[in-house]
């Protein structure tokens, strides 16, 4: 295929997306300045950007958010799934404007400023879309300068020589570096995090759930503390012995970044050796592909993902429907999971397997984010699953 002619630069731009087709689109650049080359993906939920940009799951990724109208509710200190934005640069329909919103302490653009992420926007991002749609996800480089000189060339080269995310391993450089206990409870309006006044359902005596950070979200954690779980955070590095030194009643396999394949070559012997002592398991997005990769099933990159907070997903048990938030851009193969395997959940966007687990095991996972932040909560039974599997298993 020939390379795409670049779109004259317009006027007044002073950012660009520099795709590795050929294709330039040109827009009004905002956040820091600089340039950065990923994978360009699309996400699909109206609220949240500021959790979705902080998901360690997007490390190497570049944002397309569907919704025209991002920034309006400021940024918060409150809102965030780590310390600092994980996804390398978003692009919009529409300029940032002034925040409306009780909570906000900050505009969008100034945040991205001082954490270094580079947004476009003024970009016909449903035409992105449809593009990503029909294509899939291309490598490209955003960019962005105030005087509006950009060498397209050499940015191109740059987005043609990025490899992508197929075979990379990301999950240590998102990861913890050092074992921490999480203690922080959920938000509520009135209250921040831990709301005092919510009772301890299990009292002194908490199940105690060791979580591997792959490139977790902390309102995972949050929802396990919430459902009765005391909760202590390894490295995506730690070995088998290492977690059990630590004296768990339960395991969890968090989300993460990068192909699960790559991480599985140090996970997976881990998780089997886990799987082996028979305590209970839950894993979640990279935590679902590093189980079913550990018990000998495959995964596959997608050709474009499922990133947003309105995927549907039902539940093969019963039948019923999950809306769901979903960020992933890697799928377990459903022909590959063995006997021993049951599939719980399926995407009705295309069908794909979004949940297993083990008939011989205590050991369940789904693709999707069932902790939601942003998105819908039909999913947070999961978590009281999880630690109903840790009670019975302490009872007896």
């Amino acid at each position: 295929m020939a390379d795409a002619k670049p779109l004259a630069m317009p006027a007044g731009a002073t950012g660009c997306l520099v795709l590795a087709s050929g294709d330039v689109l040109w827009g009004r650049g905002f956040g820091a300045e600089g340039d950065a080359v990923g994978e360009v993906c699309f996400h699909t939920a109206m609220t949240g950007y500021q959790e979705v940009m902080t998901d360690p799951s997007f490390a190497g990724q570049i944002i397309t958010f569907t919704f025209p109208h991002i920034g309006n509710v400021g940024v918060n200190p409150d809102d965030l799934e780590a310390d600092d934005p994980h996804a390398l640069g978003v692009i919009v329909r529409e300029d940032v404007t002034a925040p409306s919103n009780f909570r906000s302490a900050g505009r969008l653009d100034g945040w991205m400023r001082r954490h270094a992420r580079i947004g476009l926007a003024r970009v016909d991002t449903r035409a992105l879309t449809r593009r990503i749609r029909g294509v899939g996800a291309p490598n490209a480089v955003i960019a962005h300068r105030a005087d509006g000189r950009f060498d397209v060339e050499a940015l191109l080269a740059r987005a043609r020589e990025w490899p992508g995310l197929e075979g990379v391993d990301l999950a240590r450089e998102v990861s913890t570096a050092t074992h921490y206990g999480w203690d922080g409870g959920v938000w509520r309006l009135g209250f921040g995090y831990g709301d005092p006044e919510e009772p301890d359902l299990y009292g002194e005596k908490r199940p105690h759930v060791v979580a591997i950070d792959y490139g977790s979200k902390r309102n995972i954690f949050r929802n396990l503390v919430r459902v009765g779980a005391q909760v202590s955070v390894v490295p995506a590095t730690a070995t088998a012995e290492q977690v059990m030194a630590l004296k768990p009643d339960g395991v969890f396999l968090s989300n993460g970044p990068g192909d699960p394949a790559a991480t599985a070559e140090y996970a997976a012997p881990v998780i089997r050796e886990l799987l082996e002592t028979g305590l209970p398991l839950f894993g979640i997005c990279l935590g679902h592909q590093l189980l079913a990769l550990a018990v000998g099933a495959r995964t596959t990159k997608m050709f474009q993902g499922h990133r947003g907070a309105n995927h549907p997903v039902r539940r093969v048990a019963d039948g019923a429907v999950e809306i769901t938030s979903m960020n992933h851009g890697f799928a377990v193969e459903r022909d590959s999971l063995p006997t021993n395997v049951r599939e719980t959940h399926v995407s009705l966007f295309d069908g794909s397997n979004t949940g297993l687990e083990l008939t011989d095991r205590p050991a369940f996972s789904v693709q999707y984010h069932p902790e939601a932040s942003p998105g819908p909560q039909d999913s947070f039974y999961l978590f009281e699953r999880f630690v109903e599997m840790v009670k019975k298993k302490l009872s007896g």
